[in-house]
């Protein structure tokens, strides 16, 4: 598939500066077909023949040459040769029309021109306009205008130029600042590229991480559980075939117990690394098949309660929240020695409230916060934040623990 064209820095500052200083050469556009109307009214010697034709062709000419002075920024050398034939151009068809106003016109614009392709550099712009000052000077004086007309009527020539000169400085300066603000337009598009790359880059990694993190836990939870497993049924056979059955029923009551702890484990270990709970069904149907297999797995009694009506999550949100569950369960399991569990879900205010509560043996949460690893303490904080929930975590020795998430509901 054939790449789209993009124009190279060069041609997109070309442009730009040719979009920033066209109403210039549109006036000056202007400028020159009018001129060029009131020159063949006003001038009877325009009518012949010749002299139409050699005053319609530089008037052509010159006109056309201001478009192109914009291809000829990159090509400076070029540029003192433009302006000599320009310069010249306007100082013929001065000569052609001796005493109109053509003549004046076309000279502050060359010296506009000069002026707009020098800066910044103000000696070299003051030189241009005085070049083309001297120019109009000579022009007017070898037509019809007499010395004294000539010196009375140059202070205004001097005027008008200076006019000239603060105008173009000022477009020049405002085109410049055009052009800082597209050129930091686009080192802003590529460095949001090359953030994305990065971006892209990062969560690559991530992934291959995680998935390397959960291959080698799946990896500790099933192989090591069934081997153990193994030894347990080997062992319990050995017992049997020497008769020693309430050996043998001892270890294979171990072996069962085992079993249960390896499939819990497994069964997490499978829920983190496919995050698809919620496929069957919605959060609540979610939490019960989980709060179900809680009480199967570990002997402990579970409820669920649902207090009214829920709104409905957005699906990262809800499986954050699972997610959320499932970890305090976890911890429940292994570590609260408990006899009951009740996981509580609620609505208040447009915020749905999740609480897993438990009357195990507690613990003591400053500790727990210096070791988040131990209870999943971590992980369910940034969980909640990534929903834009809030967490709190309350228990004591002896006295249970509770986890309370608050999350905005979805359309709240």
């Amino acid at each position: 598939m054939a790449q789209p064209y993009r124009p190279s820095t060069d041609e997109m500052t070309i442009r730009e500066e040719i979009a920033g200083i066209w109403p210039f050469f549109a006036l000056v556009t202007l400028v020159i077909a009018g001129g060029y109307v009131t020159a063949l009214f006003s001038q009877r010697a325009l009518h012949q023949p010749l002299r139409l034709a050699i005053f319609t062709l530089l008037m052509l000419l010159h006109g056309g040459l201001y478009w192109l002075v914009g291809y000829l920024i990159r090509y400076r050398r070029w540029l003192p040769i433009y302006f000599v034939v320009q310069g010249a151009l306007a100082f013929a068809i001065g000569l052609l029309t001796p005493g109109h106003w053509l003549t004046i016109a076309l000279h502050l614009a060359l010296a506009g021109l000069m002026i707009g392709a020098l800066w910044p550099n103000v000696r070299a712009s003051i030189l241009a306009a005085l070049i083309c000052f001297a120019l109009l000077a000579l022009n007017l004086g070898l037509t019809s205008w007499d010395l004294q007309a000539l010196l009375e009527f140059l202070p205004l020539v001097g005027f008008m130029l200076l006019f000239v000169f603060i105008y173009v400085a000022l477009l020049v300066h405002q085109v410049e600042a055009h052009e800082q603000t597209q050129k930091l337009l686009r080192e802003l598009e590529i460095a949001h590229q090359r953030l994305q790359a990065y971006a892209d880059q990062v969560e690559e990694l991530t992934l291959s991480q995680e998935r390397e993190r959960m291959a080698r836990e799946l990896h500790d939870t099933l192989a090591q559980g069934v081997a153990g497993l193994i030894l347990q049924l080997e062992a319990a056979d050995g017992h049997l075939e020497h008769g020693n059955s309430a050996r043998a029923h001892a270890v294979v009551q171990q072996a069962m117990q085992g079993a249960r702890t390896t499939l819990d484990e497994a069964r997490r270990a499978i829920q983190a690394l496919r995050p698809a709970a919620l496929e069957q069904g919605d959060l609540v149907d979610a939490l019960k098949r989980e709060v179900g297999q809680f009480t199967t797995t570990t002997g402990t009694p579970a409820t669920l309660d649902i207090d009214g009506s829920l709104s409905e999550l957005a699906i990262d949100g809800a499986q954050n929240v699972l997610r959320i569950v499932q970890e305090s369960l976890t911890n429940v399991a292994r570590h609260a020695d408990a006899s009951h569990v009740l996981v509580r879900l609620a609505e208040r205010d447009g915020f749905l409230q999740v609480m897993v509560q438990d009357d195990g043996v507690g613990f003591d949460l400053v500790e727990a916060q210096g070791q988040p690893d131990r209870f999943g303490l971590a992980g369910m904080e940034e969980r909640a934040q990534r929903i834009g929930g809030v967490l709190q975590v309350e228990s004591a020795a002896g006295e249970g623990t509770t986890v309370t998430l608050q999350v905005k509901g979805e359309g709240q």
